[in-house]
């Protein structure tokens, strides 16, 4: 059957062509195209040597990598709570620009002999240097000549004025020397050595290296004889943290290469190693870095643990993350305390022992400190210098019959009072014997 009705007309479905907003195009090519400020491309390059901390690590240790009075170089310039020193700066610039009138040097003089090493500098940061060529440049020699003026009235080679308060408040030199040593906070060495040489006297032609200047105005906190400060006089760094560091690192502990892997593991706490027999003994170095294992002993110098080598050490380990061509002796000597020490009562043996000297608060907090140390730092244990120390330490805590034996020593014999407990226990048993040694004995004799 038919219909005569007609179908309804289909919907009309309009399509809408979405448009490319032309602002925000241009604002993406505008991006792709711009290079990255806070990490540059050269930050990869073995060039670069100055890095902003990762943030996991301030997550973890807070302020020890910001300074806390003095700022060097661009990361920090200009902070309000760093006003107070900035100041200072120009009037140390303006005693040295007075001594070297003798040379016929004026400031000119000055600017002028970093500004060729402006391209090399800038190139040292993993952040972009935010500075024009003029405020760069002065902020070099600024900071250049206030550290260098420093070592100088601080070692004793040019006079200070008694009432400088830079110089005769304590506490404003021990916090120099942390802020100098901090990773944020640093100038390349060549150019603290370009205008130290540029401002010697004729009657310093012959007397001592930055190097040495340097190190003696350090080693008010870390104490090392005068022998050891002379081998170093020709020693340099990428800036002060790497070359304090560098004058730590022994020559004949080098990393292993490639191939030559021992696969070490990672040792146990001293409270574990002790059971096992291994024991821990002071030994006489020139650097807390030299550590050896012989016949159950783990040899290690004495290092002191305050405010100053805290931050040093952090900073170090921050400086070895972050650079790609730098050893890893300072993070592989942290792993190691790290492996050592779980609890204050770690820290109170390896105190004991002479091998800690704290001054740095409870022996919690400094079990508490080396923890943070170690943690969320990249570590590869197959190439470290210390790897043949991971590896016999293991062996020698996984060898059967010594092992059993100490613990056995450990347990009984390790306290007077543990040991007065195991005679008493030991002479119950003989008794106990004895007397049924002798029920035994009438028993028999009684017998028909």
């Amino acid at each position: 059957m038919g219909s005569n009705s007609t179908p309804e007309a289909a919907p009309h479905h309009a399509i809408k062509i979405w448009e490319v907003n032309k602002d925000r195009l241009a604002s993406m090519e505008r991006k792709i195209s711009d290079k990255p400020r806070l990490l540059s491309k050269s930050a990869g390059h073995s060039t670069c040597c100055i890095f902003r901390v990762p943030q996991s690590l301030v997550d973890i240790n807070g302020r020890s990598y910001q300074p806390h009075i003095i700022s060097i170089g661009p990361y920090h310039h200009g902070e309000p709570h760093l006003e107070m020193i900035e100041e200072h700066k120009w009037r140390f610039l303006g005693t040295l620009l007075s001594r070297t009138q003798g040379k016929e040097l004026a400031l000119a003089d000055y600017l002028q002999a970093i500004q060729p090493l402006e391209r090399e500098v800038r190139a040292c940061y993993s952040e972009t240097v935010r500075f024009n060529t003029d405020e760069f440049i002065e902020m070099l020699v600024l900071d250049g000549c206030f550290i260098i003026e420093l070592f100088r009235k601080i070692v004793g080679l040019v006079p200070w004025e008694e009432d400088d308060p830079l110089i005769s408040m304590s506490w404003v030199y021990a916090f120099f020397l942390r802020d100098l040593l901090r990773l944020e906070n640093q100038i390349p060495f060549f150019v603290l050595k370009c205008l130290f040489e540029l401002t010697r006297m004729p009657s310093e032609v012959d007397g001592p290296s930055l190097a040495t200047v340097a190190l003696h105005f350090f080693n008010n906190s870390l104490q090392r004889p005068d022998e050891v400060i002379a081998k170093h006089h020709n020693l340099e760094g990428r800036h002060l943290l790497d070359f304090l560091r560098s004058s730590l690192i022994p020559p004949d502990f080098k990393e292993p290469q490639l191939g030559c892997k021992s696969q070490p593991h990672f040792i146990e706490c001293v409270s574990k190693l002790r059971r096992a027999g291994i024991i821990l003994s002071q030994e006489e170095a020139y650097s807390f870095l030299v550590i050896n294992f012989k016949r159950g002993v783990i040899q290690m110098p004495a290092i002191t643990i305050d405010d100053f080598m805290g931050s040093f050490l952090l900073n170090c380990v921050a400086y070895e993350q972050c650079h790609s061509s730098c050893s890893k002796h300072m993070t592989t000597y942290a792993t190691f305390l790290d492996c050592l020490i779980n609890t204050g009562r770690d820290v109170e043996y390896l105190c004991d022992r002479n091998i800690i000297e704290n001054y740095f608060g409870a022996d919690a907090e400094v079990a508490k400190f080396i923890n943070n140390l170690g943690k969320d730092v990249t570590f590869d244990i197959d190439l470290c210098y210390l790897a043949k120390v991971f590896t016999d330490v293991n062996q020698y805590y996984r060898n059967g019959w010594h092992v059993q034996w100490a613990s056995f020593r450990y347990t009984y014999f390790d306290t007077p009072w543990s040991f007065i407990s195991a005679v008493a226990a030991l002479i119950l048993l003989v008794l106990t014997v004895l007397q049924t040694l002798y029920t035994v004995l009438g028993y028999v004799s009684s017998s028909p």
